[in-house]
């Protein structure tokens, strides 16, 4: 199944890349949360090609929802994770796939096909980059650590915004970066150019495949009081395991919303 994954972020991600800089159909989800027709053509075609090889599984996509036929196996599919950028012709972005099997995640895969970079990770058996194992940093302070975050499409109406951790962690770490694609992010941090990572609200398709690929790099991911680690809960806190501690003091600091 991890080859078969494999093969469809690929040939997704052909899909991403051949239509960068091509004229593209924009809408609304929200105030500044966009779909194009790209993420629907490529969900469509990893769709397919999980109907055509596991017919019986269930699918949960970013834009088509849940296909619940009740299976023990949920494939959680991001056709295009980075829309904001792709649509700029940022080439920050990337298709995320990965399979649940009874709500634990057993393998992912993430594709970034502008740097034809392919990350892939199966539950025990360790992750890899273009077929290469990769491992957290170890960075030990989180002074010296580079860190990695991305913000609510909520942003203007909800104080869960995450300004206030911005902030916090600006004062304490040595540098931080907005990249604007979760499943990169974690597949950073799983490969040692981040040394952690946190976000508010993330969708499942954003961080089912990345977080595995930290926990098979050696690295921790949790919720911000280090609890165990959901795809469908709020809270995504991941890092090499050597700065995880001092990031929740960090997280801690914000004042609790109203």
């Amino acid at each position: 199944m991890l080859d078969f994954a494999i093969r469809v972020a690929e040939e997704a991600g052909r899909l991403l890349r051949d239509r960068v800089g091509t004229t593209i159909d924009i809408g609304l989800k929200g105030d500044i949360n966009i779909v194009t027709d790209v993420d629907l053509a490529s969900e469509r075609l990893i769709r397919e090609a999980i109907a055509s090889h596991y017919p019986r599984h269930q699918v949960l996509g970013e834009e088509g929802g849940l296909a619940d036929s009740g299976s023990d196996y949920r494939w959680v599919v991001d056709p295009l994770d980075g829309t904001t950028n792709f649509a700029h012709g940022f080439p920050m972005f990337a298709v995320s796939i990965a399979l649940e099997y009874k709500s634990q995640t057993i393998l992912g895969v993430v594709y970034d096909p502008m740097r034809d970079e392919l990350f892939a990770a199966e539950r025990g058996a360790g992750a890899t980059l273009n077929r290469r194992p990769i491992r957290v940093s170890k960075t030990a302070e989180l002074t010296r650590s580079l860190l990695s975050t991305g913000f609510p499409y909520d942003i203007r109406t909800s104080s869960l915004n995450n300004l206030d951790h911005w902030k916090n962690f600006a004062m304490n770490a040595q540098a931080l970066r907005r990249i604007g694609s979760a499943a990169l992010d974690l597949c950073y941090v799983a490969c040692g150019r981040f040394d952690g990572f946190w976000e508010l609200n993330l969708g499942a398709w954003d961080s089912a495949a990345g977080a595995l690929m930290v926990e098979e790099a050696g690295g921790l991911v949790t919720d911000f009081s280090g609890q165990p680690f959901s795809n469908y809960e709020p809270e995504t806190l991941a890092s090499n395991g050597l700065i995880h501690q001092p990031m929740m003091q960090v997280l801690a600091l914000a004042k609790p919303s109203a």
